[in-house]
């Protein structure tokens, strides 16, 4: 199941957005526009899916908690809305659609369900509006997570509900990576901000081809290898924080005797490689999810080549998969091939009234004739692209 649209009304700083999507989709644009806005309004849909939208839900599937005042689009001059319009169309045809509420005044732990609807092809499964509900009916409960039972399991409908349960805004930081700290929100392959990167890896190693590993691997120039142990001897201080199983990288350019070293002392851009790789290549990650900043700690031709893999990793255990990540560094989008229709480029921006709008970037024939002589990554510092900081 691929989620091929989704539509966004009232939601933080997106009055109103329609946005189209394909197997790898980059979000880039200034701080502040609201590129994080797009992948949290699919997680708070993600938490309608599974039936309920309260903090336990969308804290699990990435999303910053926050009062409903912080939710909805609020702007000078115009009135709050008073519900949160979310929709999903997915490949084969299926629809998902709600409309949540949560009043400012007294906000109450779980969203409701103002109406509600999906749709497998021309069928209707669920359509509930104010009107129709019964008047026993919780309307902090959705009735399509109830109903998705009923269908069979390869039905349009119980897929897109099933990809939209599963998605997941991931934002790895440095110390769960090297498994210092613990991650508060454990998964597998890998926990939200990174923690179990070495068992995940351990994972992937097992589940893989050799050559795809090999192609990780190759991104990080000094590596000949990774491994993950549970015993660290002398290679870590007693004095620093540990998991079970740490990985352990090999340093080709050291000393036999003296190279190795675990996460806790290898580069961090080795760590998030391998985290992006972990994600993408694993038959355990979900089908659709979000990378917040994948090029933190990268260098620029490092993250050009990571970029430059996403589509390919992704196909390898489904053909479905899908990911979409934000971006602030130049050199990603030479890494992305615009001529792959399912690779696209999104470009982030507030309008005179400070509306957050997306709008595809497509290599149209002005800007194919100046990427003859320039990248990508100029192109946007230039201003040719748009998303860039008025500054």
């Amino acid at each position: 199941m691929r989620v091929r649209e989704i539509h966004v009304k009232g939601f933080k700083s997106i009055v109103e957005q329609t946005i189209s999507l394909g197997r790898v989709n980059c979000f880039i644009g200034a701080n502040g526009v609201g590129k994080s806005n797009v992948l949290e309004a699919l997680g708070v849909l993600g938490a309608a899916a599974d039936g309920r939208v309260d903090d336990e839900h969308i804290i699990r599937n990435g999303v910053r908690a926050g009062l409903p005042r912080l939710f909805k689009s609020s702007f000078a001059g115009t009135q709050i809305p008073p519900h949160i319009s979310l929709e999903a169309t997915g490949e084969p045809q299926a629809t998902f659609r709600v409309s949540l509420l949560n009043p400012l005044d007294k906000p109450a732990p779980a969203w409701t369900f103002k109406s509600e609807f999906l749709s497998s092809g021309e069928t209707q499964i669920v359509s509930r509006g104010v009107r129709s509900d019964e008047e026993n009916l919780d309307k902090t409960r959705g009735l399509s997570a109830l109903k998705v039972v009923d269908l069979q399991p390869g039905d349009p409908a119980s897929l897109l509900l099933k990809a939209l349960q599963e998605y997941v805004i991931y934002t790895p930081n440095t110390p769960a990576l090297r498994a210092i700290v613990p991650d508060a929100q454990t998964r597998v392959p890998v926990g939200l901000v990174g923690g179990g990167l070495a068992e995940g890896f351990a994972a992937l190693k097992r589940t893989v081809d050799e050559a795809c590993v090999d192609e990780v691997l190759d991104l990080v120039d000094w590596v000949s290898d990774v491994g993950v142990t549970n015993v660290v001897g002398d290679l870590l201080s007693p004095s620093v924080p540990r998991t079970k199983n740490v990985l352990k990288f090999t340093d080709r350019f050291m000393a036999s005797s003296r190279n190795t070293l675990t996460a806790a002392d290898a580069s961090e851009g080795a760590l998030y490689v391998l985290f992006a790789a972990v994600l993408c290549l694993s038959p355990s990650s979900p089908s659709i999810f979000a990378i917040d900043n994948l090029d933190s700690a990268l260098n620029p031709r490092l993250v050009t080549r990571l970029v430059s893999h996403l589509s390919a990793w992704l196909a390898v255990t489904s053909p479905d998969r899908q990911l979409l990540f934000t971006a602030h560094n130049p050199a990603v989008l030479d890494g992305l091939d615009l001529d792959d229709d399912e690779v696209r480029l999104f470009a982030v921006e507030r309008n005179s009234q400070g509306h957050t709008t997306v709008r595809r970037v497509t290599l149209t024939p002005e800007l194919e004739a100046l990427n003859e002589t320039y990248p990508l990554s100029r192109l946007w510092a230039m201003g040719n692209l748009g998303a860039v900081p008025n500054v």
